[in-house]
């Protein structure tokens, strides 16, 4: 296209374009106020005026606008007329800031053949055509401003979104009956028609929801204790009354044509609700009377596979739901003695029925090694308790090896049986302190001997009893556990005596003498003897730590009896002999032995002290997945709260007459009951989360203590947290804060494994395993139900939540943590897929519950 044509193009384009401005420019004033006329229309129609208009009045309010309408519309048709194409090349040399109307120049040609002006004329337009290469279309400028200087429009446009925030979901509707006016009375409520309404509210302990009672009669079950409530409103006549098992009661007037009635159920009646002596609905009710809870072993209480704890296997159940469970242990041979209470964990949202094992550790207890009485109690929402039968069993306890720590358990069980016994416990801690020299000479242990002597002799409080034997399982423990660090010291002792002794032989080797032999020989013997008891103590503490053999420097070799003999002979020989030097030498070389041999120790003790802080970063790891799941818990309740606020709201619209427009509705009924158990639940959870939040404050200062840093996504938990706890405190939603501190605790969770690999290393072969079977419970007591705690089913074969891995422990695949679900696995999940994706395609249901459903969907 050559310059010309294109130039043509461009001017025609830009012509439109300024037509279409000009056009705008004249039309938006005229369309105004027909417009206006509609928004005003749209107003008075969406606050429901129309709808308590008499008929005619209607009618002369719609021929008002109509004829407004037309008669703003008529004078707008004459405005409307389009512009011309010279009104056009005007207005864009105008906004073009052209002078001399270059566009006309364009069209127009010289009058004459004269060469010298066509050659003139050519000029002149090709200049023209040149200033055309700027052209530009202004936007348009209606001036309404100019002629609305109040601003009107601006507050008919805020009336009118206040008017349809007023009419909410009802604005369809206020529009057709605004255009359609009604005549006669059939078009108004009738102050005739009568509304009954009655529901139960079942008492908080059940946790169940309000029955509604149908109005045409029927009979309903309900538990003891709820709360009828009656509403009835419209009709005439006078105060309408309830009569429950012949006894009627006035209803209470909440206006002049509502009344309302409330009143406790505690046993079945037939109920029926009267005016002026006529019956409007009964109903026959039948109170069901809240059992008590139920409680019983699962399988008899014994001794754990494992180590020194009880299994507790148990199952309860409750008609409403259990509150708490817990065992009372009772000693046999005092059966009247106050009784050992453990409370048993359950699952949250209080089950029906629940059943766990619990694997306490009663080792320490003072009742440990004697015959004890086993009895579950269960409790109710309600307060009552429910039994199980007795059961029998020996509370295990802790072996001990040293010969005082013997005696003082033996003392400490003898004032379990009889804590009259004072005076023959005396005499016996008197034989005890007599003879120093069973517990080494120790200071402290004789100071301890000594003050729970005192505390029998002076202090007459029964609670003196326990607290003397607190001291002595002290002690006992004392003894056996610092059994090593005395038999070093006598050792380090022996070796100092025995190498003075020889230095004394080397200075003055011409002064031997047989007393001198005797004192070497018996020195010898020493040292022989506290290496005996060295090497027992700590054969002993290594068995009591589950180790296999003693540890030794594989260039060195492994200290027995055999090797001592050796030594000790040939440094007896070499003492008999004179040849000092080689005693020294020999004993030097027992002495690296025995330096090999505690450094060896030392390697265990520090490989020992990492194993117990990868165990406790795995059990702060398994609260977190706790926390994780009982937040996702109170997000399911926030979420079902929603629901079922969303269905009863959509009930009560349902409910709503379609004429309750053209008067003043009747009073809808009480919602106290409904409201209150909400509010009161929504109460309940917010304090779980502050306890939540209580406890992640803990579970992060430990973790800090143990790792010296803390993952940034807990304190983000805490804060989300926080504004759970607030919004649930307040009443409003929460489950946006909820849903924010699941996803801070998982990666929490997350970060915390990682640190603890990269920190302390990943878990040997063997450690925190457990038997097929021997999941249920765990040590002290903390885990039970079916929703039982995790927190143990750490280590080796386990990911950093506690779940077990596919591969097994130890090896090398860096997906070894990750475990493929099974057929059974898959078909469940895929069975919950397909219910919520039916449950999406029901557009009927609440939006919530199907923005929940979809994101459910988009997450997994």
């Amino acid at each position: 296209m050559n310059g010309p044509a294109r130039l043509a193009a461009r001017l025609a384009r830009r012509t439109r374009l300024a037509r279409l401005a000009l056009w705008w420019e004249a039309a938006w004033p005229a369309l105004w106020p027909p417009l206006g006329v509609i928004g005003l229309f749209l107003v008075v129609a969406l606050s429901g005026l129309p709808l308590v208009l008499p008929g005619l009045a209607h009618v002369l309010l719609l021929a008002g606008f109509a004829a407004a309408l037309a008669w703003t519309l008529r004078h707008a048709w004459r405005r409307l007329a389009p512009p011309g194409a010279e009104a056009a090349e005007r207005r864009l040399e105008r906004d073009s800031g052209l002078e001399h109307r270059p566009i006309a120049t364009l069209a127009d040609r010289p009058a004459g053949d004269d060469p010298v002006a066509l050659a003139l004329w050519e000029a002149h337009r090709r200049r023209a055509a040149g200033r055309l290469a700027a052209l530009r279309v202004a936007p348009p400028r209606p001036g309404l401003a100019a002629r609305d200087r109040r601003a009107l429009r601006g507050g008919l446009a805020v009336a009118l979104v206040a008017a349809l925030g007023i009419a909410g979901a009802e604005a369809p509707e206020r529009l057709r009956r605004a255009l359609t006016p009604h005549f006669g009375a059939a078009a108004l409520p009738t102050a005739q028609a009568m509304r009954l309404e009655a529901w139960i509210t079942p008492p908080a302990y059940t946790g169940a929801a309000p029955v509604f009672l149908e109005a045409r009669g029927g009979a309903v079950v309900v538990p003891a204790g709820s709360r009828l409530q009656v509403a009835l409103s419209g009709g005439t006549g006078g105060t309408p009354e309830l009569v429950l098992d012949a006894e009627a009661q006035p209803f209470r007037a909440l206006d002049r044509g509502s009344f309302a009635i409330e009143t406790g159920l505690e046993a079945g009646a037939r109920l029926a609700v009267r005016r002026d002596g006529a019956e409007l609905a009964h109903w026959s009710l039948t109170v069901r009377a809240d059992a008590p809870p139920t409680a019983a072993w699962d399988q008899p209480p014994a001794r754990a596979a494992r180590g020194l704890a009880i299994r507790l296997p148990w199952r309860a159940e409750d008609d409403w739901g259990l509150a708490g469970l817990r065992v009372e242990l009772r000693l046999k041979l005092r059966p009247d003695a106050e009784p050992e209470v453990l409370e048993l964990p359950i699952p949250a949202g209080s089950p029906r029925s629940a059943r766990g094992a619990s694997q306490p550790d009663l080792s320490a207890h003072p009742w440990a090694g004697l015959e004890v009485e086993a009895r579950l109690v269960a409790r109710d929402h309600a307060g009552q308790e429910g039994r199980s039968e007795g059961a029998f069993l020996e509370l295990p306890e802790r072996s001990f090896t040293h010969p005082v720590a013997q005696a003082l358990i033996a003392l400490r069980k003898a004032l379990s049986v009889d804590p009259a016994g004072r005076e023959p416990a005396r005499r016996e801690l008197d034989r005890i302190a007599g003879a120093p020299e069973a517990f080494e000479h120790d200071s402290g242990v004789y100071l301890a001997l000594r003050a729970a002597r005192h505390r029998l002799q002076r202090d007459r409080r029964p609670a003196a009893i326990a607290e003397v034997q607190e001291i002595l399982w002290d002690v006992a423990v004392a003894l056996e556990e610092g059994r090593t660090d005395r038999t070093a010291r006598a050792l380090a002792e022996a070796r100092q005596a025995l190498r003075e002794a020889l230095e004394e032989q080397r200075r003055n080797p011409d002064a031997r003498t047989e007393e001198q032999r005797a004192e070497l020989q018996r020195r010898i013997e020493d040292l022989r003897e506290a290496i005996r008891r060295h090497l027992e103590a700590l054969a002993e503490r290594l068995q009591r730590e589950n180790a296999e053999a003693l540890p030794y420097d594989p260039q060195q070799r492994l200290m027995d009896q055999r090797e001592l003999d050796r030594r000790t002979r040939r440094m007896e020989e070499a003492a008999r002999q004179g040849r000092t030097e080689d005693a020294e030498r020999e004993l030097a070389e027992l002495e690296e032995m025995l330096r090999a041999l505690e450094e060896g120790r030392n390697m265990r003790a520090e490989e020992r002290q990492r194993q117990q802080q990868r165990q406790r970063g795995q059990q702060q790891m398994g609260v977190v997945q706790d926390m994780v799941r009982r937040q996702a818990e109170m997000l399911d309740r926030g979420h079902q709260r929603s629901e079922a606020a969303e269905r009863e709201r959509a009930q009560q619209r349902r409910q709503q007459p379609l004429s309750r427009n053209f008067q003043q509705p009747p009073q809808p009924p009480p919602q106290a009951g409904p409201n209150e158990q909400q509010r009161a639940e929504s109460q309940q959870d917010a304090r779980i989360q502050r306890a939540l939040r209580r406890a992640l404050g803990e579970l992060m200062q430990q973790f800090g203590d143990l790792t010296g840093d803390v993952p940034p996504q807990l304190g983000e938990a805490d804060r989300a947290m926080r504004d759970s706890a607030e919004a649930l405190a307040e009443g409003r939603d929460a489950r946006d804060a909820q849903q924010r501190a699941i996803r801070a605790l998982t990666e929490g969770g997350r970060q915390m494994a990682q640190q603890m690999q990269r920190q302390f290393g990943q878990g040997q072969p063997g450690e925190g395993e457990e038997e097929d079977g021997e999941g249920e419970g765990m040590a002290g007591g903390q885990q039970g139900g079916e929703g039982q705690d995790q927190a143990q089913e750490q280590g080796p074969g386990r990911d950093p939540l506690g779940r077990r891995t596919r591969e097994a422990t130890g090896g090398q695949d860096n997906a070894s943590d990750t475990r493929v679900p099974d057929e059974a696995e898959l078909l469940k999940t895929r069975r919950l897929q397909e219910e919520l994706r039916r449950r999406g395609a029901e557009r009927e249901r609440p939006p919530a519950e199907l923005d929940y459903i979809e994101r459910l969907l988009r997450r997994f």
